[in-house]
């Protein structure tokens, strides 16, 4: 799987106040706190298999926080997942966010990946959507289901880095898509980069 790669600063000027989805872990000892995320690939809770189960807002997938909308846990088998058994269709009924908090050191640079394709199952052939990194729009994204199917879901690889303004950041993915056919995410990675590339 090839990542396009977009290397993207965060405005140091951020909404004062803006709220975290958790608290940040606290570091130990005065030692540096390093990144703590978690379940990029929504293994947890287990989907019924060969079928999905629908979230809405306020609900949660692991250590992920369904934030608007709603979306679908889909399970083992029911289509091809990029990494592990499960994946998350960013539309339930309709265009869903999820959302999940780590802990990060201000200053530091972090590189986000993700696998995207899209629900094969109807509606229209262009899904879209974006990521954000607390709450602001950090990558738009696309893609289209032509020819694709359940076990053909044709993911692609997608990159984009962000330097942490506090001890706590937010990631979260958005589909722009109305629907009940949307985008869909799996195996997402957060890591240090050093360095990034761009």
């Amino acid at each position: 799987m090839s990542f396009s790669c977009t290397r993207i600063v965060l405005a140091a000027v951020l909404v004062a106040g803006a709220t975290a989805l958790a608290a940040p872990a606290q570091a130990a000892g005065g030692h540096r706190a390093l990144s703590h995320f978690d379940d990029g690939s929504f293994e947890t809770p287990k989907a019924p298999a060969n079928a999905f189960t629908g979230l809405t807002a306020g609900q949660t997938i692991g250590p992920w926080k369904v934030t608007a909308g709603s979306v679908d846990l889909i399970g083992a088998g029911f289509w091809q997942a990029a990494e592990g058994d499960q994946s998350l269709d960013l539309n339930g009924s309709g265009s869903g966010t999820v959302a999940q908090s780590f802990t990060t050191v201000p200053g530091t640079t972090y590189s986000v990946t993700y696998a995207l394709a899209g629900n094969p199952e109807g509606g229209v052939a262009l899904r879209t959507g974006r990521a954000l990194i607390d709450g602001q729009d950090f990558q738009d994204f696309s893609f289209d289901v032509t020819g694709r199917t359940r076990t053909a879901m044709g993911y692609v690889g997608h990159q984009f880095s962000f330097v942490a303004q506090g001890t706590s950041t937010t990631l979260g993915f958005a589909s722009t898509v109305a629907g009940a056919y949307g985008p869909v995410v799996d195996n997402v990675q957060v890591k240090e980069c050093k360095p990034c590339c761009g």
